[in-house]
């Protein structure tokens, strides 16, 4: 009996010391991402991702037949395998290392979590877009924005740069700062670097076009499940920093209830609706794609034109956004150490 209480009692005990190391971490994680961001010397680990999803993409090509059903087969498998792969090596590597050498484990969870958070990243590639806007040329704030958006940008003028770069800021603040760190304050850094997986799959194979439309379509739909409720998250978490931060808050909650499904990916209109109600513009609306032109609905009303310094409040939002979120989630990690113990 008594060595079942002392078992029960270890076990207890490594419980709270994994949630004290995995909130430990996503504190300093979110101070060293807003501190330094990504620089361009350090390899990030979502390339590690890209590259595993391209070889396995090639080698499972040359497998299976060029039909329907055979790239819905392949796209299937591949996403299996780069979901168990970015979730296990990490997970192995941390508990492995946590039991005998603690402080080690902490310190690269803590890395890891500075990595996979874009707080200060995004905000530096949208402000080379307004540099460009303020003090360049508009052919310089094209090729800028180019490096932040999917859409074609060769034709864009003042106001569609300004508005994509905008629309990327407030996309990004869910998929690349709100979802991570929600994963990342649950399960930790291999549940974040999962969350990144699927997202690096969606940015890669989910194209609805000749290449991907069968092969990409797995992976599209688990990034919209895995996004479903981190993006409504974020869009509350928004719409509250809006609030905070001396934005027009009334305006980004009606937005945000109104516009929030104005797009065809059930998540991306979350954040843009409450960046478009909090700033008084309208954001979306057409654009070109590969050369196409892809028709698609306006988000917010044009109470006054966008203009550059838009950019630099959308990076204000965001910022008040992310430590909004940063809070509430330590809160909560610190509640359930405290009711653990």
């Amino acid at each position: 009996m008594k060595k079942s209480r002392d078992v029960l009692e270890y076990k207890t005990s490594g419980r709270e010391k994994h949630l004290i190391y995995h909130t430990i971490a996503l504190a300093a994680g979110f101070i060293l991402d807003l501190i330094f961001g990504d620089p361009r010397w350090l390899y990030h680990p979502v390339c590690l991702i890209g590259n595993l999803i391209s070889f396995l993409e090639k080698r499972i090509r040359k497998i299976l037949p060029k039909t329907s059903s055979g790239e819905l087969t392949g796209g299937l498998i591949e996403v299996l395998l780069v979901c168990i792969l970015s979730f296990g090596i990490p997970g192995v590597i941390l508990y492995s290392l946590y039991p005998k050498v603690p402080g080690l484990a902490l310190l690269l969870e803590s890395f890891w979590c500075y990595q996979l958070l874009a707080t200060r990243s995004l905000k530096d590639e949208s402000m080379r877009v307004y540099d460009r806007l303020k003090y360049g040329t508009l052919e310089e704030a094209r090729k800028a924005v180019s490096m932040i958006v999917g859409r074609d940008t060769a034709a864009l003028t003042e106001e569609g740069v300004t508005k994509a770069a905008v629309e990327t800021v407030a996309e990004n603040a869910s998929d690349g700062v709100i979802a991570p760190m929600l994963y990342m304050a649950i399960g930790g850094a291999p549940l974040m670097f999962l969350y990144k997986g699927i997202n690096t799959m969606d940015s890669m194979l989910g194209y609805k076009n000749d290449r991907y439309l069968y092969f990409g379509r797995c992976a599209a739909k688990l990034d919209d499940a895995a996004n479903y409720l981190p993006s409504r998250i974020s869009g509350g978490l928004m719409v509250l920093a809006a609030y905070f931060s001396g934005f027009d808050g009334w305006n980004a909650w009606k937005i945000f209830r109104r516009d929030s499904r104005n797009h065809t990916s059930p998540n991306s209109a979350q954040t843009e609706s409450v960046m478009a109600g909090a700033l008084d513009v309208q954001l979306a609306g057409n654009a070109y794609y590969f050369g196409k032109l892809y028709e698609k609905p306006t988000i917010g009303d044009p109470i006054r034109l966008i203009e550059s310094e838009d950019i630099r409040r959308a990076n204000r939002l965001l910022y008040a956004t992310a430590i909004t979120g940063v809070v509430l989630f330590l809160f909560i990690r610190i509640v359930l150490i405290l009711c653990w113990s």
